[in-house]
């Protein structure tokens, strides 16, 4: 069952790429419309590019474990939601880079959280680089006047519902087929996030279309490919594990930001970058040394 790990691995850092850069469009997405707007019509493409597999796969794997298939897309949703809402607003107030950071540590929450769930075994290696991923984040996200802004404020926020989420799939994954928990949850997602853009925002179809290639990748790639990747790569892999493979994202986001929107990258955020890194490959590395990943 190596080579399943192995896979599920390649799969899971391939998704934290997408996401990294995900956070490039999004933040260009905010310079026209409101975040919500934004999230919204991202989980409608989303869910839309999620049909045709859905559609053209066979009827022995549709009726597969589909009970409580609806109930548990919907906390997975919600928790989604949060979590991404949180993270968009968020970059409204902050850079792509520091945004991709913060969301980082759930790379740390996960393990504490497996504690008091006993969801699966957190290894040694899993702390350790949990551990060197939090020092790295520290060092891009707070100033040394120790301080953090509004929108750092609230991407942490979007941390825990992320960490949440995180451990929901790899609790659900296993049970359900991976494009329809994909699909439901991207419906919660963009009913809850086009009710809160009717409330707090307007539709402008012009500003809309300004943002149509942050939008297209953001829905497509980053909400139904990558997601459903997501489930598909934590059936074999532990939310510790996942979490710190995922940590990676922060560091794309960082490059990303850096070339694309030229947002400076520091010595300090340099540094995080690189500490980030390494804590990703202890947990890689010595965790398959000492035997803990299994499948």
């Amino acid at each position: 069952m190596k080579f399943n790990t192995f896979k599920s691995d390649f799969i899971l850092i391939f998704v934290a790429v997408i996401w990294g850069l995900a956070f490039v469009a999004q933040r260009i997405g905010m310079n026209h419309i409101g975040p919500f707007t934004f999230n919204g019509i991202r989980f409608i493409l989303g869910g839309v590019s999620l049909l045709p597999i859905i559609i053209l796969a066979p009827k022995s794997k549709k009726r597969q474990n589909s009970a409580g298939l609806i109930k548990s897309g919907i906390v997975a949703g919600f928790f989604l939601f949060c979590g991404i809402s949180l993270q968009q607003v968020g970059l409204v107030y902050t850079t792509a880079g520091k945004a991709g950071f913060i969301t980082g540590l759930y790379v740390v929450i996960v393990p504490v959280l497996n504690l008091f769930l006993k969801q699966d075994k957190t290894s040694f290696a899993t702390w350790i680089g949990a551990l060197l991923a939090s020092i790295g984040m520290f060092l891009l996200s707070v100033s040394k006047n120790m301080t953090m802004g509004f929108g750092d404020l609230l991407v942490l926020f979007s941390a825990f519902c992320f960490a949440l989420h995180l451990l929901i799939i790899g609790r659900l994954s296993s049970r359900f087929d991976t494009a329809s928990l994909s699909l439901v949850q991207c419906i919660v997602c963009a009913l809850l996030s086009l009710a809160a853009a009717g409330i707090f925002e307007t539709f402008v179809i012009k500003d809309i279309m300004a943002v149509s290639i942050p939008l297209l990748y953001g829905g497509v790639l980053s909400v139904g490919v990558a997601y459903s990747l997501q489930i598909y790569g934590q059936k074999n892999s532990p939310a510790s594990h996942a979490a710190i493979i995922f940590s990676l994202e922060s560091v794309v986001a960082a490059i990303g930001g850096w070339i694309i929107l030229n947002e400076i990258l520091s010595r300090r955020a340099v540094a995080g970058c690189a500490i980030m890194l390494s804590g990703m490959l202890v947990s890689q590395i010595y965790s398959k040394k000492s035997g803990d990943i299994v499948s």
